[in-house]
């Protein structure tokens, strides 16, 4: 069959070239996109008096009908047309005869298919918004209900000091909030419209670019050609973003496979996100932590694969670029089956509250509080330090905990230590006594916990307003 390119060649393309260089196989997931770009591209032609209105409707008739034989999955896709935009533009000649070939006029594939990458982020970036929201509702409403549970904190995997578990995961919602917000700034970028730079130095034909920015609801047209059909940055920065996301989600699993663990036993996630051995039949894997931990590296791969391909590539296009949407459609599949399912698994995970705090009872990380309390007893802090480092090792020594000890063993180790010493190690206390802004304080975490509410609003309203936009 020949090719809609064809004319200057006189030879058919070989059948290994056509299977090797095609790229219908995997950015047929652009249709809905490419049929969108076309319907503006083609009202723009009409309104600039480029084609005639009786052309104008009857390739818009034909662009809509052609959609709907792909929504209905009719579509037969063939690898000699290349890819998406040729499958297309050969089914609307099917359609509606050759009247269906001045589609293509003031415009390129490069510019095209730009286009498409375009108006396909900028959906999956405001899914993505609102689902990390889910997922931060689905955390706060847990620190609401662990308000009074007491954790044992974390430096180097070793206790350090006690902290309200809510304050725990009020730490993932602030992480959570900043990949909302780098999302929401990459938007900007990526709602700039390539569509009639050409195939890199514009067209001869008096198009309108403006006119089609707003038809798509683009914030306005690349201002230079070359640029428009060689920039991938908005998909280097949705692929950096995406990854960050995954990591933060990744250390996330990891805390959740350790406190789901017989060792901590601190949560127990539900069964509907946990798989079984089938050898040890008493086995409860946290299945979906394990694997998003794990697909994090293939989300790191398709960043780092893209950076490469990029890296010395001259103006403009390049046949190299094709490479950039495979990582891309996986990295928001990946994405979208984590956050999918971290916000119900998150919801339905059961805190033990009474292990956290037998956790904390069987430490020293009040210790801290001790060095403290010397302090405002007049003891310079150094020599505080001092002092309850050997007390410590003195508990160590005896098979005791701090609160453990008498009066008069502390006083073994300062003559400062009084009756109030053990209200001040009280887990309680000790997390009350950080009364500062983000700080472990119940009242400061309350404090995150309503601005994180605020937050929480501003964001739906983005939502919102994005998702009308894009219509």
């Amino acid at each position: 069959m020949s090719k809609l390119w064809g004319g200057r060649f006189t030879k058919q393309t070989d059948q290994l070239v056509e299977e090797y260089t095609a790229s219908i196989l995997f950015d047929k997931e652009l249709a809905e996109e490419d049929i969108q770009g076309s319907l503006a591209h083609v009202t723009m032609l009409g309104k600039c008096g480029i084609l005639p209105a009786e052309d104008v409707e009857k390739i818009k008739d034909g662009l809509l009908k052609v959609q709907g034989i792909i929504r209905r999955g009719e579509m037969e896709f063939s690898v000699s047309n290349e890819d998406i935009h040729m499958n297309i533009e050969k089914a609307l000649l099917d359609e509606i005869g050759p009247v269906g070939g001045k589609l293509h006029t003031g415009r390129s594939r490069n510019d095209q298919v730009a286009t498409d990458m375009h108006l396909y982020l900028r959906k999956r970036v405001v899914e993505f918004v609102g689902f990390l929201q889910k997922l931060q509702e689905a955390l706060l409403t847990q620190a609401a209900n662990n308000l009074d549970t007491i954790v044992p904190g974390y430096t180097h995997l070793q206790r350090a000091q006690p902290i309200l578990f809510a304050h725990h995961l009020m730490a993932y919602v602030s992480m959570f909030q900043r990949d909302i917000e780098r999302l929401q700034d990459s938007y900007k970028r990526i709602n700039v419209l390539p569509l009639g730079a050409g195939a890199l130095a514009g067209t001869t034909f008096p198009i309108d670019r403006h006119f089609v920015a707003e038809q798509l609801g683009f914030d306005r047209p690349y201002e230079n050609s070359l640029d428009a059909v060689s920039d991938r940055d908005f998909i280097l920065e949705f692929l950096s973003n995406a990854s960050m996301i995954m990591m933060h989600l990744s250390r996330f699993c990891e805390e959740l496979v350790l406190w789901s663990s017989t060792e901590f036993t601190f949560v127990e996630l539900d069964d509907a996100f946990c798989t079984g051995s089938s050898i040890m039949p008493q086995k409860k894997n946290p299945d979906v932590a394990e694997l998003v931990r794990g697909k994090t590296g293939r989300v790191y791969g398709n960043l780092m694969g893209l950076l490469t391909v990029l890296k010395s590539l001259p103006l403009a296009y390049n046949k190299d670029m094709q490479e950039d949407k495979e990582g891309m459609f996986d990295t928001v599949k990946t994405l979208q089956g984590a956050l999918q399912l971290f916000a119900p698994m998150v919801a339905t995970m059961k805190v033990n509250k009474e292990r956290m705090r037998q956790a904390v009872n069987q430490d020293f990380s009040n210790a801290t509080d001790i060095a403290d309390y010397l302090v405002n007893k007049g003891l310079p802090f150094r020599q505080a330090h001092e002092v309850i480092g050997k007390t410590v090792l003195y508990c160590i020594q005896n098979g005791k905990y701090l609160l453990d000890l008498s009066l008069e063993e502390f006083r073994q180790f300062s003559e400062l230590f009084g009756d109030d010493i053990y209200a001040v190690l009280q887990p309680e206390q000790v997390v009350n006594a950080r009364n500062v802004y983000g700080g472990t304080n119940a009242g400061q975490v309350q404090g995150a916990i309503d601005r994180a509410h605020g937050e929480l609003e501003k964001t739906s309203a983005w939502v919102e307003e994005y998702l009308q936009k894009s219509k």
